[in-house]
C-alpha cells in the first residue's frame, strides 16, 4: 500500500476563498515567510517539486490547493512577515488568509509552522491568538529542527512550548531536510483527511 499524501498534486491557485470549490476535507499550512513551508509540504508528499521552494521569502502569494486521495485538500497559504512583493499586494494577504480560514466548513486543522531554532515570533503568536479567538483548530509544527544542536534540543523544545503556553509534547518537531518527524506528521495529516 502506498504511503498517504504521496499522490498529492497541484490543482489550482486562488486569490479569494469564494473562487474555491468544495472538497470532502482539508488541512491548511500557514507560517512566517521563510519558515520552510514549501519544503515541508514536499517532504510530506515525498516529492521534490510539489510546492515551489524559493530562496526569496514570500513567494507563495495565493491560496494554493493540492489534492490527495479522493477529494482531500492540502492548502498552502501565503506566508506572513517580511515577504517581498508590492505593498498593496502584501496588504491583501491578511484578508485572503483570514477569509479562507473562516470560510471553509471542511477545514479540519490549521498547521502553524514556527522556526524551531528562532522560536515563535510576534507574528506567530498573533496567528495563534487569532485562531483561538475564531475557535479554529490548530497545531504547532516546529520546522528546521535539524538546525537546533542535539545538546540544546530539549531546552529549546521547552522554551518554544512555554512561549506558546503548550507542553513540549503538543508540538510536532520536524525537519524536512533530514526527514525527522515527517512520517509521524504525514500520518497525522492523513488521519485528519480520513485517508487511513
Amino acid at each position: 500500500m502506498a504511503q498517504p499524501l504521496t499522490d498529492a498534486r497541484f490543482v489550482t491557485s486562488a486569490s479569494d476563498v469564494k473562487q474555491l470549490g468544495i472538497c470532502h476535507a482539508e488541512v491548511a499550512f500557514v507560517g512566517r515567510s521563510n519558515v520552510g513551508k514549501s519544503s515541508l509540504l514536499n517532504a510530506l508528499a515525498n516529492q521534490t517539486q510539489l510546492a515551489r521552494v524559493s530562496k526569496t521569502p514570500g513567494r507563495t502569494r495565493l491560496i494554493n490547493i493540492f489534492v490527495t486521495g479522493k477529494d482531500r485538500w492540502i492548502v498552502d497559504l501565503p506566508g506572513y512577515g517580511f515577504a517581498t512583493g508590492p505593498a498593496k499586494e502584501r496588504a491583501t494577504w491578511e484578508g485572503m488568509i483570514g477569509g479562507y480560514l473562516t470560510g471553509r466548513e471542511t477545514l479540519r486543522m490549521v498547521f502553524i509552522l514556527v522556526d524551531a531554532f528562532v522560536g515563535p515570533t510576534k507574528l506567530d503568536l498573533g496567528m495563534v491568538e487569532w485562531l483561538r479567538n475564531e475557535n479554529l483548530p490548530y497545531r504547532i509544527v516546529a520546522t528546521k529542527a535539524d538546525q537546533v544542536k542535539p545538546s540544546k534540543a530539549l531546552k529549546q523544545r521547552k522554551d518554544v512550548a512555554a512561549v506558546l503556553n503548550l507542553l513540549p509534547g503538543d508540538i510536532a518537531w520536524v525537519s524536512a531536510a533530514k526527514g525527522k518527524g515527517i512520517p509521524e506528521l504525514r500520518l497525522e495529516v492523513a488521519a485528519l483527511l480520513n485517508l487511513l
